[in-house]
């Protein structure tokens, strides 16, 4: 055996001695690997089925057994998608529990394999019939995304209901930033982060030996010199440091082999909030890996996707709800005097004003009535909202409910003022007030709905809220509207937050 080999041994088995031994070698059975195995079974079954229904309602039912060649074309079509995912790490455990990517994969690889079929069939003359493709592509596809969504709620409930499947994180770093991670991950159990210990830096350790947040006591598990003791103290799987350069860049590189070759990730906090992973960008210049984060797309290629997207949405939409808009105006009308339609100024991109459509939900006068309820205002910052309202109208409590009022703004968005998705349309008394950071959220059209409306709505604070529709001006995308569509929907159907 060569000496380099007797070393690389020797340090392999030190790391093993350190940190618990050859039971925390990377390989060993974690809820991630069974949760990947479970997906990828559900995954293998939709493709099955999408391609098998495809056949039969095409070529009918002899079609599966008729023709062997039909057979070794279903079988390898199979087996391309289903390589296809995992080609396209549709199945890396960094994306369960939460997110847009892991749907935006599934449906790459999707979109991936049938046109690498449509390259093939013109290349080789397969004759591959494009009614098998129109079916089996849509059906695949929607079966993927809705099963990546029942597992992921099903993820989520049991992490909040019995506090497994999570990853236990030691969180390396100075007493500011650590506990500001630290409070974000145990609000939000649905992460599947549970920490299990602080490191602190030097001297700091000593005036602490834990540290409360709310119900929670998190022990503090010595300095940074102790990360190594610590991980094995606490049986950590991954090391979240979150001051990088009071560490040390020689003590972050010691750290990183430390934990090489075991089952322990780190994970480094770059100190920018609110930031989604497309904008950020990780290259080494000069042997240091430098963050890039790119600016919000708010023009070009991007903006005119989104533009047709609600066009067409919004077209759609009022083509699919013009019985349900006309039944609903009728009974407006019928219910108490006064106009259908309530046409409130909000302000929209770039500071402009324009009149954003609803059905009017309260008596004539409303807005004169307000002064005389503020004793019960129980909106969040500059919001007005009372749960027991008395100005609206009995026709009006069932269409809030439901946001059916809220189905006018839908000409908004065809005529360009409002999107489907985006931040909630302010006030002008409310932008009057706006800082420099809140005001942000001008810089993209206003939406009927966003991370607000599927995050609480009127429950949220006023913080919060804001909070949120930063966070969506910063890291908009296509993937994420649909997401925040399909929460919405839910959010109707439960009347979260609505009043």
């Amino acid at each position: 055996m060569m000496a380099s080999d007797i070393r690389a041994d020797a340090l392999l088995g030190v790391r093993r001695r350190k940190f618990g031994g050859a039971g925390r070698v990377r390989g060993a059975m974690t809820w991630a690997h069974d949760y990947a195995r479970r997906i990828a079974l559900t995954d293998a079954v939709i493709v099955t089925a999408a391609v098998l229904v495809a056949l039969v309602v095409r070529f009918g039912r002899e079609a599966i057994g008729y023709s062997v060649g039909m057979q070794l074309f279903a079988g390898g079509l199979v087996l391309a998608w289903a390589c296809a995912l995992r080609i396209g790490r549709s199945y890396d455990r960094r994306i369960f529990g939460s997110g847009s990517q892991e749907y935006s994969r599934v449906a790459t690889a999707c979109f991936t394999v049938f046109g690498l079929l449509a390259i093939v069939d013109l290349l080789f003359q397969l004759g591959v019939a494009r009614g098998f493709v129109a079916l089996a592509l849509p059906i695949g596809s929607i079966g993927l995304l809705l099963s990546r969504w029942l597992w992921r709620k099903w993820l989520c409930r049991s992490r909040k209901a019995t506090g497994c499947r999570m990853d236990k994180v030691l969180v390396v770093g100075g007493e500011t930033s650590a506990m500001s991670l630290v409070h974000r991950l145990i609000n939000t159990p649905e992460l599947g982060y549970d920490v299990v210990g602080i490191c602190l830096p030097s001297g700091a350790e000593s005036a602490h030996d834990s540290l409360r947040i709310g119900d929670r006591v998190i022990p503090v598990r010595g300095d940074f010199d102790d990360v190594a003791a610590a991980v094995s103290r606490s049986s950590a799987t991954i090391v979240a440091v979150t001051s990088a350069e009071a560490l040390g860049h020689q003590a972050m590189q010691d750290l990183s082999w430390d934990l090489e070759g075991l089952s322990v990730d780190m994970v480094v906090a770059p100190g920018v909030m609110d930031i989604a992973g497309p904008r950020i960008l990780v290259r080494p210049v000069a042997g240091l890996p430098l963050l890039h984060v790119d600016k919000p797309q708010y023009a070009g290629a991007n903006k005119t996707l989104k533009a047709l997207v609600d066009w067409f949405g919004a077209a759609l939409l009022l083509l699919a709800f013009a019985p349900v808009l006309l039944s609903v105006a009728i009974a407006v009308k019928v219910d108490s005097r006064g106009p259908v339609f309530y046409r409130a100024t909000r302000v929209g991109l770039n500071n402009k004003s324009f009149r954003m459509w609803k059905f009017r939900s309260m008596v004539v006068g409303a807005d004169l009535a307000k002064v005389d309820l503020t004793d019960r205002d129980e909106g969040a910052g500059v919001l007005f909202k009372v749960r027991e309202d008395p100005r609206v109208t009995r026709v009006g409590r069932i269409i809030r409910r439901y946001s059916l009022d809220e189905l006018p703004q839908l000409f908004n968005v065809l005529g360009g003022s409002m999107s489907m998705v985006g931040p909630r349309p302010p006030l002008p008394e409310e932008v009057r007030n706006y800082d420099g950071r809140i005001a942000r959220r001008m810089l993209v059209k206003p939406g009927m709905t966003g991370l607000w409306q599927v995050s609480g709505r009127s429950d949220l604070p006023w913080e919060e809220a804001v909070r949120l529709d930063l966070s969506y001006v910063e890291n908009w995308s296509i993937m994420q509207d649909a997401v925040i569509l399909w929460r919405t929907l839910r959010a109707v159907v439960s009347r979260s937050g609505a009043y």
